[in-house]
């Protein structure tokens, strides 16, 4: 059994697998289309998985996007530590434009957030050593690589002198934003 819990942003999902535990641990399955489907929650082909580990609490990256055609959808897990998942809606004409929800993924919570093409992604780690792991729906194409920055949309990330890279750190500002996504109802 899976629980899917919507979030304030309808297309956003936060997805909870079953755990299995006794004295030596858990086990889990992280992803299971059937699983998924059967609950309701039919999400497009993977096609590669990503996997970041963030030294320094307060580590932020994002918020990020890849344009058209290679637009990607992440399902998204932490594997150790503890962070602040964000996903922000860029489609133009989205009755929720710019709006944002924030979901906290642990290792011990096991949730994953699902955050489809066309939503911008980021997040902040709470504890040192975090590792993320992300699904995602089309490969890598630097060439349509993106970010806005982070501060810019009045998130309250927990955070206000974050660790950045310097593309985080130099993004465009979400108003000065031209959005390559599109709403389509």
């Amino acid at each position: 059994m899976v629980e899917i819990t919507p979030t304030a942003l309808p297309e956003v999902k936060l997805i909870t697998p079953r755990r299995f535990g006794d004295a030596r641990g858990w086990f889990s399955e992280s992803w299971n289309k059937k699983t998924l489907s059967g609950a309701g929650l039919d999400l497009p082909e993977f096609v590669q998985d990503n996997h970041s580990m963030s030294a320094q609490v307060g580590t932020l990256r994002g918020l990020h996007f890849q344009r058209p055609p290679h637009a990607q959808g992440k399902l998204v897990r932490c594997a150790r530590g503890a962070l602040l998942d964000v996903a922000v809606d860029a489609r133009r004409g989205s009755p929720r434009y710019g709006q944002w929800v924030a979901e906290e993924l642990t290792e011990q919570n096991g949730r994953q957030l699902w955050v489809p093409p066309g939503f911008l992604h980021g997040f902040v780690t709470l504890l040192p050593d975090t590792e993320i792991n992300y699904k995602c729906t089309d490969y890598y194409a630097p060439e349509c690589d993106g970010a806005v920055l982070w501060s810019s949309l009045g998130i309250d990330w927990g955070v206000s002198d974050p660790v950045l890279s310097d593309k985080d750190a130099a993004a465009t500002p979400f108003d000065a934003f031209e959005s390559p996504f599109v709403y389509e109802g």
